[in-house]
């Protein structure tokens, strides 16, 4: 679809995901709406576009990036601070100490220059300066070789704050593809509606019909002969086998047909409340058309981010799940995930002012530069969320390049579990990073102490400048191994 509109005449089913996130294509009728960058799946659809192409969805959503990203304030490192008021100080001082004395007291020259050069040689910010730079490499270079891309050392370092993680659903907690969960024989042999219904479900090519066809596949289910096979758009599929009509379609068909009783109504609305889509097998003999079998097909969610989520608990972070999907959906994935809040029906525009208000309400709560929230996504529709958190993470096989280009950290296998791993890593780093500011400060507060009561020297200034350096480079070094 290339431009936002209006559906004027025809049915189909559309892949919204790019825009919205949805994992299962949504059916179109007349008087829809259709977003820019979806993609027709099955029938033809005449409509008239509603806006231009610098205000469809697709635009609106590069322009939020793009004001997303502008609106960040650029960070700026203590060390760098310091050291912008540290050096010309420890000149100044040396300076003093090298004139004024002889100037005032009639002390020796070169004994007073000798005290300033050795002033000097244990006041070089070397080692202060030096310790980030390391520390912050080693941290890089330990992430890239454990699948984790990070664009730089302030996300990085602002990993430690991270408070709240919000994260989109389809293919970053799921797998983004349906698959069918359950099956249920309400009426005949379980053989024979497994058979039929595999027969019209190999015959279409919508993804829920694909799950159907896929599961009966797996289980060895044999196909049967199909005649007079047609597809129903915003339906399901029909066809004769052995002479007989079926259908295999959704809640809708059912309804059309008659079929619908108290006791089916209740058992597929308990379904579609866990989130999953139904679809039903019905027909038979046409004196005695009825319901025979229901399929339960889902977006199954990843092992992998069950243990993500526990783990970002068990670091005392939050999570909020923001989805495309109807609320039954994203409520019935979050609660088997361990999520602690979901929204659903949420457009790009709505994700990422999701993601400005948690963020002004963790900032509130426990400051700006302690309470960061953190967005994970895969789409464009993902896009303006992740520009907006503190820090953005992309998936890196599964994601758009526009997801990648916006986001801050790239995880390189899809793994959320490389999440809590930087965390981790990012605490340490600012561990070290602590540790070494105090090791280059510490060291040259004791000389400098020495020097003022008459006992420096060279080499000691020497070893307080060049001890105090490699010091630092090791201890920031030990972050190049292991994340965990």
């Amino acid at each position: 679809v290339a431009l936002d509109g209006r559906v004027l005449r025809g049915q189909s089913a559309l892949d919204q995901a790019p825009i919205t996130g949805e994992s299962v294509p949504v059916d179109k009728q007349a008087g829809d709406l259709l977003f820019a960058g979806s993609i027709n799946q099955t029938g033809e659809l005449e409509y008239e576009v509603t806006a231009p192409a610098s205000d469809s969805t697709l635009a609106r959503i590069i322009h939020a990036v793009e004001a997303a990203q502008a609106s960040r304030a650029p960070t700026q490192r203590f060390v760098d601070r310091f050291a912008r008021i540290y050096t010309p100080t420890i000149f100044v001082i040396a300076l003093l100490v090298a004139i004024l004395p002889p100037l005032l007291a009639g002390g020796a020259w070169l004994d007073w220059i000798y005290k300033a050069l050795v002033l000097l040689v244990i006041a070089c910010p070397c080692a202060l300066v030096i310790s980030t730079p390391v520390t912050i490499v080693s941290a890089l270079a330990a992430a890239a070789r454990h699948g984790i891309l990070i664009k730089g050392g302030v996300y990085l370092e602002q990993g430690k704050s991270l408070r709240w993680l919000a994260l989109d659903k389809t293919g970053t907690i799921t797998h983004g593809r349906p698959q069918q969960i359950d099956y249920a024989l309400l009426s005949g042999a379980p053989e024979r509606a497994r058979a039929i219904a595999a027969s019209l479900a190999a015959r279409s090519d919508h993804p829920v019909s694909a799950a159907v066809a896929a599961a009966a596949r797996r289980e060895g289910v044999e196909t049967l002969d199909v005649q007079d096979f047609e597809a129903l758009p915003g339906r399901g599929v029909a066809g004769k086998v052995d002479g007989h009509p079926y259908w295999l379609g959704n809640h809708r068909l059912i309804h059309e047909m008659g079929l619908c009783s108290e006791a089916l109504e209740s058992r597929l609305e308990a379904i579609e409340r866990q989130g999953r889509t139904v679809v039903l097998l019905a027909g038979g003999d046409p004196g005695a058309l009825g319901v025979h079998a229901l399929f339960s097909v889902a977006d199954t969610v990843k092992q992998t981010s069950r243990d993500a989520i526990a783990e970002l608990h068990a670091l005392g972070v939050g999570t909020m799940m923001l989805s495309g999907d109807n609320p039954h959906t994203a409520q019935a994935i979050a609660a088997e995930v361990g999520i602690d809040e979901a929204r659903g029906n949420q457009l790009p525009q709505d994700k990422a002012e999701a993601v400005a208000a948690l963020t002004a309400q963790t900032a509130a709560r426990q400051g700006a530069p302690h309470g960061r929230v953190g967005m994970v996504g895969d789409g464009i529709n993902d896009a303006p969320a992740l520009a907006r958190a503190d820090i953005g993470f992309a998936m890196g096989v599964a994601g758009t390049d526009t997801a990648i280009e916006t986001a801050d950290v790239a995880l390189m296998d899809d793994d959320l579990r490389k999440i809590p791993a930087f965390i981790r890593l990012s605490r340490r780093t600012g561990t070290v990073l602590a540790q070494n500011i105090a090791l280059a400060l510490g060291i040259k507060a004791v000389f400098l102490a020495l020097t003022v009561a008459g006992l420096g020297t060279m080499w000691m200034a020497v070893f307080a400048d060049m001890g105090a350096s490699l010091l630092v480079v090791f201890n920031g070094l030990r972050l190049a191994g292991r994340l965990r």
